[in-house]
C-alpha cells in the first residue's frame, strides 16, 4: 500500500518546519513538541509525527496498522531511509507497554526485510535515540531503518574503538541492571 498522504494545509506544515530549521540548528528540521512534558496518550500538541499518525501532516507511507505505521524519512542520506513509529505519542521505548511495543518491532522487522531487498545496501542500521545528548530530535518514538555502505560513517558509534571491560565489571553492571528491571 504506497502512497502518498498529504495535510489539509500543506504550505503551513512547510512553513513549520522551515522555522524550526532556522530555530534549531544543527541540520535538525523536525518541529519539536513546544512543551517538555511527556505526553503518552494518543496525540501530543505540535508533535510532527502525532500529526502524520492522524493523516493531518504529509508524508510518504510505506504501510500501516492500527498500532504503527512506517514512513520514509525525509532525509535521505542513503535512499530507502525509513521511520517506524507508533500511532499513539510515546517519547521512548523506555515508555511503551507491551502490545505496543510488539506492533511496533513486528512491523520494523517487516519494514527491514523491504528495505534490504528493495534498496542497495551492504548492511543496515536501526537505531533509536532518546534525549537530546543522543541527538533526539523529535520526541515522538521512532525506529530508523537505515541501508548501510562500509565506509559510510553513518552512526559511528565510539570516536575510537574502546578496549574490552574486564568481566568482573561487567558482571556489576548486570547486577545493577536487573535490580531496576521491573
Amino acid at each position: 500500500m504506497n502512497r502518498r498522504r498529504q495535510g489539509p494545509a500543506r504550505g503551513s506544515w512547510l512553513a513549520c518546519v522551515r522555522a524550526n530549521i532556522l530555530s534549531l540548528g544543527r541540520g535538525a528540521y523536525y518541529p519539536l513538541i513546544a512543551s517538555s512534558k511527556l505526553q503518552p496518550k494518543s496525540m501530543a500538541d505540535g508533535c510532527v509525527f502525532c500529526a502524520i499518525a492522524q493523516g493531518s501532516a504529509p508524508a510518504s507511507i510505506v504501510c500501516e496498522n492500527d498500532l504503527a505505521l512506517a514512513a520514509v524519512d525525509l532525509r535521505q542520506f542513503h535512499p530507502g531511509h525509513t521511520l517506524v513509529l507508533p500511532r499513539q505519542h510515546f517519547h521512548d521505548v523506555g515508555e511503551l507497554d507491551d502490545t505496543a511495543g510488539a506492533a511496533l518491532m513486528s512491523m520494523v522487522s517487516r519494514v527491514t526485510r523491504a528495505v534490504a531487498r528493495a534498496f542497495p545496501n551492504q548492511g543496515l542500521s536501526l537505531w533509536h535515540s532518546i534525549g537530546e545528548a543522543a541527538f533526539q530530535e523529535v520526541p515522538h518514538l521512532h525506529i530508523h531503518i537505515h541501508p548501510r555502505f562500509i565506509g559510510d560513517n553513518v552512526l559511528r558509534v565510539y570516536p575510537q574503538l574502546p578496549t574490552n571491560t574486564q568481566r568482573s565489571t561487567l558482571d556489576s553492571y548486570a547486577a545493577i541492571l536487573r535490580s531496576h528491571l521491573d
